[in-house]
């Protein structure tokens, strides 16, 4: 029921800011009064301004696994690479859905536009996919590693040389 009151929240600020419309309202008897909204010049225009702001200016969103790439440190590199590996297994399944569905979508004879969000989810998937990849291999190699007593001495204070 929460997520009915945001819906209706949202219609009604868009409503009162003036971007959507009643159209009409309509009653069947088998069914609650129904309202049937449009998307007015205004909301056509502040919808297209968002969407240019969008595209055209790179945003720092933070993501849920950069964050919690910032606290790797709570695991040894063993963990870390088990916990790695199993993400590269999901990023791969994942890719190989996208890499279908664009298939999919080409076998449609949609034109590339209609592609273009698939086409970037996959080109990001694949490069999250490599970097995730490259990481477990050094984890694995011993070329990413640290202990406790590494950490301890960098919190302790600079090293003394």
């Amino acid at each position: 029921m929460r997520k009915r009151a945001s819906l209706y929240r949202t219609i009604e600020r868009l409503n009162g800011d003036g971007l959507i419309a009643v159209r009409e309202t309509g009653r069947d008897q088998q069914y609650p009064e129904r309202t049937v909204y449009e998307v007015t010049d205004a909301g056509r225009e502040t919808a297209r301004t968002w969407l240019e702001e969008m595209l055209a200016a790179p945003k720092q969103e933070f993501p849920e696994f950069p964050a919690a790439l910032s606290n790797l440190l709570l695991l040894t590199p063993e963990e870390m690479a088990d916990v790695l590996e199993r993400r590269a297994g999901a990023l791969a399944e994942m890719l190989d859905g996208l890499e279908a569905a664009m298939a999919a979508e080409a076998d449609q004879g949609l034109p590339r536009i209609t592609r273009l969000e698939t086409e970037y989810l996959q080109a990001v998937t694949a490069a999250e996919l490599e970097w995730v990849r490259a990481v477990v291999e050094d984890l694995r190699a011993g070329r990413l590693s640290w202990s406790k007593e590494q950490l301890d001495a960098l919190a302790a204070g600079p090293v003394q040389q």
